[in-house]
């Protein structure tokens, strides 16, 4: 086993978007196992749209990244040395120590996998954190029913196009994605089953969403905020839902953006909009893995992955993401 490691720090936070300065890459000696703990060998990592906000160094739900520290998400790898009970070399454990090719594991932050019931990348995606999101915020959140038209932004991405299929699956009228291209727009009609979809690039969202949807909406499942938001509170139906997952449009902003113009509409439509945290809802995990796993094994519940190669190209990867490069999952595969 090599005795050298690679991690990447940041180096400073970012003012606007985040450029490859804002990261360090560092070679360092591969660390020591204490007693009762676990090396593992990272064989892909995930980057996420929330790691953006904890590069602000601002107080919130999570403890935001350390300028001169390795960054951590989620990541899947192989114990190489093990003193942790329960645990041996060769096992595959999902942990949040990502950002580097070799970390130090306490079992008490780790979940074991199974590299033979599905492709370990699909822990970090449709089987981990935005599976679980998308599954939650649908069905908790959004507060679902079946006959719902549902509209979701950013819907090629890891957790939309999850959403899109879960409410297609359990009985929605009619499900509506956005996307930034017409390759995406293709993707979520031919491939995912949505029953119109249009790009945000090709015109103003209201005019399109109203296209799509001259019957309204019932569930606005929100990515992207801003322009997507203001339409979707145009567009819905009396009690309404509107799940906030995420915000995109607004991660790189310098100074504080406007609401939406129309948010008076809330008290006439008596409208239902709720802010999403997995976190949350982790008491839904052996539901949820119940549920969709045999989806995705059948083939009724599709996925779809981008990946990035090798540790130094994470920053890059992390940067695609927040720039729509992505088609699904957004992941790296990690070489020492």
């Amino acid at each position: 086993m090599t005795s050298r490691a690679t991690e990447v720090r940041l180096a400073s936070r970012p003012h606007g978007v985040p450029t490859l300065d804002d990261f360090d890459v560092v070679v360092v000696e591969i660390p020591t196992t204490p007693p009762g703990q676990m090396l593992v060998r990272n064989l892909v990592m995930s980057v996420d749209p929330a790691m953006r906000g904890r590069m602000r160094g601002v107080k919130s739900y999570s403890a935001p990244f350390e300028v001169g520290e390795v960054m951590y998400g989620a990541a899947v790898g192989e114990v190489i040395e093990s003193t942790a009970d329960g645990y041996r070399p060769g096992d595959h454990v999902l942990h949040q120590l990502g950002w580097r090719t070799h970390a130090v594991v306490d079992p008490a932050h780790a979940v074991k996998v199974d590299g033979s019931a599905a492709p370990l990348s699909a822990y970090l995606g449709v089987l981990g954190m935005p599976g679980l999101t998308a599954y939650a915020g649908l069905l908790v959140s959004a507060e679902f029913k079946a006959g719902d038209t549902v509209f979701v932004s950013a819907a090629a991405g890891a957790v939309g196009s999850l959403v899109g299929q879960l409410a297609k699956l359990k009985g929605a009228e009619r499900v509506i994605g956005s996307a930034g291209s017409a390759e995406k727009v293709s993707y979520l009609l031919d491939e995912l089953g949505f029953d119109a979809a249009f790009s945000y690039r090709d015109g103003p969202v209201h005019d399109q969403l109203r296209d799509v949807a001259p019957d309204g909406i019932d569930v606005y499942f929100d990515n992207i905020g801003g322009d997507h938001l203001e339409a979707a509170i145009d567009v819905i139906n009396v009690h309404g839902r509107i799940a906030v997952c995420g915000m995109i449009s607004q991660y790189n902003a310098t100074e504080p953006t406007p609401a939406p113009r129309n948010l008076a509409q809330i008290i006439a439509k008596r409208l239902t909009m709720r802010g999403l945290l997995v976190l949350d809802h982790a008491g839904l995990r052996d539901q949820f893995v119940a549920e969709v796993a045999p989806l995705v094994a059948s083939g009724e519940l599709k996925y779809s992955e981008t990946f990035v190669d090798g540790i130094r190209s994470a920053p890059e990867a992390f940067l695609g993401l927040l720039s729509g490069a992505n088609t699904g999952k957004m992941l790296v595969r990690l070489s020492g």
